[in-house]
């Protein structure tokens, strides 16, 4: 019993002990600097050492002015623990009063006891740079790795070279320690990108391209050659990061599967000539069955993407030769769900492709690949409207594969379901919660769906306008184009000026440009554009009228001018970054 008790009174010390920490960080936050000393007073007097709460004091002291105060305090922290970091906050403190004779003396005795021991670095830096002190905090790293040269600071540096401006530095320091320390290559290369699509400077990509070109050349050791391929996927320019995969491949003919990835963010940013070539020249070079199967897949999937129904009968017998070829296997499984997804919505055969899938789950696959063909599977039941059905499959997927991509993707599959049910509330409840999903996609994806359904519900209790378009929505999803066209006009007709009207015309658009027809498609996109200057889908309005002037209709001119639209007026917009890359391309920039 008495053990218990003592348990509970710790408990409610510690939390206790806890609200009053929180107290004194929101007065701080709030700017009650009295309060908040106060507070950080009592704490620190309970707990002597701890350096965050001692900060806290001084900086207290400091926004009132109190300098003297900070003063003492620093200076009897620094008699009664010796942490030379305090150095620097001395010389702050006199920095703040505009004292900077007295600042600098402090700031050169922190750097002298590196001088003399040069593991003091790691305060003393560390504070140099929370205080802003960008050149010291350099210096600080400099005198240590002149004292010890086995010392490596070149991530610090090179961060720190980025916060000056000086990016040729940056860059040339995140190389250094790129190539000495590769497991640190992920961290650099995010470090690298952010600066990369940001306008901090306007030949940073042209300088960091110099940068590794310099370097493949001189050394030719591939790590260069891959992380050019790295630098050109991020301008999305997937044929020259082809060209250094392919360097990399001649000397490491086992790097194919690199090729092949390359291959899946082309056809995913939808640069099929690319896509073409990079996926043909693993199949004209390789005999791995793995990779041959997979190219092979991406390559029919991008027929069926753009086919018309004319193309229909070629694709049919393409796939229908590649299983017979290759077999049917688990190795084969991304033929066979391709064949079955092609076969209901395209041939609207689904009770052909039910029994390729069904085959298909008797084979021995894992787990992974089992939640796949019953995700396939589902996706035709919801086709043939056996919504219940559908639901009990994606239900198993979520709960099979919970925290897996693949089952969040399932759970939107099942809020989407709901939707096409014009269940709205419970989509709604679904949507709410993946709208915070791991996978940005889906996330993003989630939160359209869930504004789609919450603007069209607050002008509109009775949601008629929305049921409609969800039957539209749903009739798109089962490739009826025709159909879908005839509701989603229908719509248009019915709601002219009501908020359900620009995403109308977006969902117009673009089964005109599905359908080829980009006249029409264009003309929709344009109503949006001048008429519906407030709608949340004018960025998009915006982008997939310079896609198709640029990518299809080859006309440079009128597409420069709906990117820079973007870049200009919408720069919160998921398009904005892609808008800015092709921008600068059309416009001839050399730093691409």
């Amino acid at each position: 019993m008495k053990k218990l008790l003592s348990v509970a009174l710790l408990f409610l010390s510690l939390s206790a002990f806890a609200q009053n920490e929180q107290l004194a960080n929101n007065y701080f936050d709030r700017g009650e600097f009295e309060k908040a000393l106060i507070s950080y007073q009592d704490l620190l007097k309970s707990q002597v050492g701890n350096f965050n709460y001692f900060q806290r004091v001084v900086e207290c002291y400091q926004q009132l002015q109190q300098y003297d105060k900070a003063e003492k305090a620093i200076q009897e922290q620094y008699d009664r623990f010796k942490q030379n970091q305090l150095l620097v906050e001395l010389g702050y403190n006199y920095q703040l009063q505009k004292n900077q004779e007295k600042a600098v003396k402090y700031f050169d005795q922190a750097i002298d006891k590196i001088k003399k021991n040069a593991n003091e670095v790691y305060g003393i830096a560390y504070v140099f740079e929370k205080k802003s002190l960008i050149d010291y905090a350099l210096l600080a790293y400099k005198t240590a790795l002149d004292k010890d040269p086995k010392l490596s600071f070149n991530f610090q540096m090179a961060m720190l070279y980025g916060q000056q401006g000086h990016t040729d530095l940056m860059i040339e320091t995140f190389l250094d320690e790129s190539i000495k320390n590769p497991q640190n290559l992920p961290v650099i290369q995010n470090q690298l990108s952010r600066f990369m699509t940001e306008e901090t400077d306007a030949n940073f990509n042209d300088a960091l391209k110099k940068a590794l070109l310099v370097r493949a050349q001189k050394t030719q050791d591939v790590f260069w050659n891959d992380f050019l391929s790295w630098y050109f996927v991020q301008l999305k320019e997937y044929g020259k990061a082809f060209i250094q995969q392919k360097a990399i491949y001649k000397r490491y003919p086992e790097s194919f599967a690199n090729i092949v990835n390359l291959g899946q963010m082309a056809i995913e940013d939808n640069d099929q000539d690319s896509a073409k070539e990079i996926l043909t020249f693993v199949l004209d070079n390789t005999n791995d069955l793995e990779l041959l199967i997979k190219s092979h897949s991406y390559l029919v999937q991008m027929k069926i993407d753009h086919a018309l129904e004319k193309d229909y009968p070629a694709i049919t017998a393409e796939l229908e030769a590649l299983i017979k070829e290759f077999g049917v296997s688990p190795y084969t499984l991304s033929l066979l769900k391709l064949q079955a997804d092609f076969t209901a919505f395209h041939l609207k055969n689904p009770e052909k492709a039910k029994v390729i899938l069904k085959n298909a789950m008797e084979m021995p696959i894992n787990k992974y690949q089992l939640a796949e063909v019953k995700m396939e599977l589902a996706d035709i039941l919801l086709f043939e409207e056996k919504f219940n059905q559908a639901l009990i499959y994606y239900s198993q997927i979520d709960e099979e594969m919970n925290g897996d991509v693949i089952g969040q993707e399932a759970s939107l599959k099942t809020a989407k379901t709901s939707y096409f049910k014009t269940d709205f509330a419970w989509a709604s409840h679904q949507l709410k919660v993946l709208k915070s999903a791991t996978s940005e996609l889906i996330a993003n994806d989630a939160l359209d769906l869930y504004m789609l359904i919450s603007d069209n519900t607050v002008e509109d209790s009775t949601q008629v306008a929305l049921k409609k378009f969800a039957r539209a929505d749903f009739l798109l999803y089962q490739n009826k184009k025709t159909e879908a066209l005839s509701q989603f006009q229908a719509i248009l007709k019915e709601n002219k000026g009501d908020q359900i009207e620009a995403v109308t015309l977006l969902r117009i658009g673009k089964i005109y440009e599905k359908m080829g027809d980009f006249t029409n498609a264009l003309a929709n996109y344009n109503e949006i554009v001048t008429k519906q200057k407030e709608s949340i889908y004018i960025d998009e309005a915006l982008y997939f009228s310079a896609e198709i002037y640029n990518t299809q209709l080859h006309d440079s001119e009128k597409a420069k001018p709906l990117y820079e639209e973007i870049i200009f007026h919408h720069e919160d917009s998921i398009y904005y970054v892609d808008s800015r890359n092709k921008y600068r391309k059309l416009r001839g920039d050399t730093n691409l």
